[in-house]
């Protein structure tokens, strides 16, 4: 490495009889070897990678009727892993936990309808953008909630340390004008409350929305009118730059062999 051979040239010129420019050489170089990124060579040598995800964000990511796991995210992340030629393995975390999660190495990597922000770059390393999505207002039908301002004066919830919150501190003349803003684990919980009457109103990631809305038959009504866009992208540690590159060639493969399209028709139908 070429830091190694700069440090070791500088140690020379600073060594002293006493020994001191050989303590300082060998201080540098277990400094740089700690900083060398392993990140590729730990995921081969467990022979897996383990991603952390929201278990209730359908279709990316929740469990079927039988308790396994299941969505968009688990088919693309099996895919990728078949082909790094490593084993995935699936950890649900709370959302709202899921950086620190990631820094004390419990799992190795974010992965489940993540959104790309700027304040989220200060603590993950993201891949290039995979999927993306809008930041939706859900309510009951016939509310008279039409439009993003017909929520001042409301109740409305969300889930905790998304990228719905985000969305809506955009707003900030709505965002001030509210008459609550509840923060929940899971979008499953923000949606029973909805229907129990105790918000007016949601905020979520629209592919989770509709497919939930759908898929359980809910009196429920997306607005057209979104409050935001987003990019979806996977989350790891910052300096493990090396297994981040191995994950986007898997999914570049994905894209040009087809495998991704395949798996995009399965849940999306497009």
């Amino acid at each position: 490495m070429v830091l190694s051979l700069v440090s070791c040239g500088k140690a020379e010129q600073t060594q002293s009889p006493q020994g001191v420019g050989s303590d300082e050489n060998a201080q540098i170089e277990k400094k740089q070897e700690d900083s060398v990124d392993t990140s590729w060579d730990d995921i081969v040598n467990k022979g897996k990678f383990v991603m952390g995800l929201d278990d209730e964000f359908a279709p990316m990511g929740f469990r079927d009727e039988q308790g396994n796991l299941v969505g968009f995210d688990i088919d693309l992340a099996k895919a990728v892993a078949e082909v790094l030629g490593v084993e995935v393995e699936f950890k649900p975390i709370a959302w709202s936990a899921k950086e620190m999660e990631l820094s004390s190495k419990k799992i190795d990597c974010i992965w489940n309808g993540f959104t790309i922000t700027e304040e989220r770059k200060k603590q993950v390393l993201f891949t290039e953008p995979y999927l993306s999505s809008d930041q939706v207002i859900v309510v009951k039908k016939g509310s008279s909630i039409a439009k993003k301002e017909d929520l001042i004066g409301k109740n409305v919830g969300l889930q905790k340390d998304s990228s719905s919150f985000n969305a809506l501190s955009k707003q900030e003349e709505i965002m001030n004008g509210l008459a609550s803003l509840k923060e929940y684990e899971t979008n499953v919980e923000v949606l029973l409350d909805l229907g129990a009457g105790r918000i007016d109103a949601a905020v979520m990631d629209e592919v989770f929305a509709r497919y939930y809305i759908t898929d359980n038959n809910l009196d429920y009504v997306v607005l057209d009118e979104s409050l935001d866009s987003e990019d979806y992208g996977i989350g790891f540690r910052l300096g493990d730059e090396a297994f981040k590159n191995k994950v986007e060639e898997a999914l570049d493969t994905l894209r040009k062999n087809g495998k991704m399209d395949e798996i995009m028709k399965k849940w999306f139908g497009v």
